[in-house]
């Protein structure tokens, strides 16, 4: 006689046989169904890892059309609607804030990773202890890399620095203008930051995008470029005194919505007059400080400037530049070195600031206003950006960004480790070999996360048409003979000292991207159930 199986308890049981756990089937299928749409996300971007991956062209409801190979680029335009799916664009989200760069490589390795854990699941591992294994194996991996792997740099070799940025350029559609952007984006960081500073404010470095002319037209601005242009008033000046106003050149308003009826004429010419006294005393007040530029924040009660305003203005000489963005007005006031005025009261010299010559430039068609030669200049830079169409224009300003972040997470962890692939195999090799000296589920963990690494070299071989498999192997043996910078060169096609091709990049990136895709993993496995909520 047959007897029938007990079923299973609430939270999964464990066969007295063979220790093996058997989970109950809906948070299975929950936890497959996470890890097959984060698997799908991260192979949909995994083609355009490496300096030979390929674009994507991404279009959006308006018809508008991006062409990029950032991760980071391509995940936030997605449109993604399964929850795990979404997570992974988190991921490659705060790789950009943490890093700048390697957001590709960070979503191809969770996606290594989650395929390690379902085979694992599969073969009978506890969720929890595949995420503790993990966490471990990530641990042990971020000491290898700060104890053997990451070389140490000083902020003042200008040159290693440039190879660092060009190496995170060479994987963007403007890879050839890498020589050009790689040095601007070292210049500018070391403008905008101290030697002996342990973090910098990308917020202090503007970039100014302007349509027309090659990315080759690209130059860092010695001083402060905006974008508004030159409203009224002489186009250059000379030993300028600048002055940034918040409140408006131009007649009050009432509170209140109130009608005025004026019933005869006398009374229009009384309304008329007053209004010119007020603007009058305003542009006298302002002329007896000695002001010969005038910066207007924007308004959006009334008119910043009116016509008649713009009269006397032009009348007294004064170049006025209206409409500056709210946004903008902490940035000019520490390039330029000068206090916002709120009111008529408070405009006096010592709130101005000086300047050798104020201009407004042309560029391609575009007007621009140029302030240079600034008495006391602070720690800001000013980039302008050149392309001959959006498209360019928008990848160029992205790509420089991601240097800017390459050479921001030197200031941050100053330490470079060899790119193409040659860190994530060393720390294959080294956390198989660990997995030896280990026993239970751990030592299972612990070798599935050294296979999953090399999914960085076995892509980057991939897509730059070289055989997979037989690169890999050979890169491993390699490794365990002890040659650690032993790397892809993807433009040769070759396995060769990665150190001596120039291919390095900070060791923060690879930090990151190893930790955040392990924690990433560690919370899908965690997840047993979705909830949706009543509203």
């Amino acid at each position: 006689m047959v007897q029938q199986a007990k079923p299973a308890a609430a939270g999964g049981v464990k066969s007295g046989n063979n220790n093996v756990f058997k989970d109950k089937s809906k948070p299975s299928e929950i936890r497959g169904s996470n890890i097959q749409a984060a698997k799908a996300v991260a192979d949909a971007i995994r083609t355009s890892l490496g300096p030979r991956g390929m674009d994507k062209m991404i279009q959006d409801g308006k018809g508008d059309v991006t062409i990029t190979n950032d991760g980071a680029t391509i995940l936030k335009q997605m449109n993604v609607m399964h929850p795990a799916a979404k997570m992974l664009v988190e991921l490659s989200k705060a790789q950009d804030t943490e890093a700048g760069d390697g957001t590709t490589s960070v979503v191809v390795l969770a996606g290594s990773l989650l395929e390690a854990a379902e085979k694992l699941l599969m073969k009978g591992l506890h969720p929890t202890a595949i995420a503790e294994g993990f966490r471990a194996a990530g641990q042990k991996a971020v000491e290898i890399i700060r104890k053997d792997l990451s070389i140490p740099v000083d902020l003042t070799d200008t040159q290693t620095l440039q190879k660092c940025a060009s190496t995170s350029l060479n994987s963007k559609v403007v890879s050839q203008q890498s020589s050009l952007l790689a040095p601007i984006a070292v210049e500018a960081v070391f403008r905008a930051t101290d030697t002996n500073a342990e973090n910098i404010d990308l917020k202090d470095i503007r970039v100014t995008t302007v349509l027309g002319g090659t990315v080759e037209d690209t130059e860092l601005i010695d001083g402060l470029l905006m974008r508004q242009k030159v409203s009224v008033g002489p186009k250059r000046i000379e030993k300028a005194k600048i002055a940034l106003i918040q409140f408006c050149v131009s007649p009050p308003k009432t509170d209140m919505d109130m009608n005025v009826i004026v019933s005869d004429y006398a009374q229009m010419d009384r309304v008329l007059r007053e209004e010119r006294n007020y603007i009058l005393n305003i542009v006298k007040k302002i002329k007896s400080t000695g002001c010969t530029v005038l910066l207007i924040q924007k308004s959006i009660l009334r008119d910043s400037l009116s016509d008649l305003a713009q009269h006397f203005l032009d009348k007294v000489k004064i170049m006025t530049i209206n409409n500056i963005e709210r946004e903008e007005i902490e940035f000019i006031c520490k390039s330029i070195g000068c206090r916002p005025i709120a009111s008529l009261d408070h405009f006096t010299p010592e709130n101005m600031a000086s300047a050798e010559t104020v201009e407004e430039i042309s560029a391609s068609g575009s007007k621009l206003v140029k302030i240079s030669g600034i008495a006391t200049p602070g720690k800001t830079v000013s980039i302008m950006v050149r392309g001959s169409n959006k498209l360019v224009l928008q990848e160029a300003e992205r790509s420089l960004h991601d240097a800017l972040c390459v050479v921001r997470c030197l200031v941050k962890e100053r330490g470079i480790v060899a790119g193409g692939g040659a860190p994530e195999t060393e720390l294959s090799v080294r956390l198989a070999q660990f997995a030896m000296s280990l026993t239970g589920p751990e030592a299972y963990c612990f070798r599935a996360f050294a296979e999953s690494l090399e999914v960085i070299p076995l892509t980057l071989a991939e897509n730059a048409g070289m055989p997979a498999i037989n690169t890999v192997t050979e890169l491993r043996k390699l490794h365990a003979e002890g040659h650690k910078a032993a790397g892809l060169n993807v433009k040769k096609g070759a396995i060769a000292n990665i150190m001596e091709e120039n291919v390095i990049q900070p060791s923060l990136v690879t930090i990151s991207a190893i930790n955040l895709a392990t924690e990433f993993v560690a919370s899908i496995l965690k997840i047993d159930d979705v909830v949706n909520t009543v509203r």
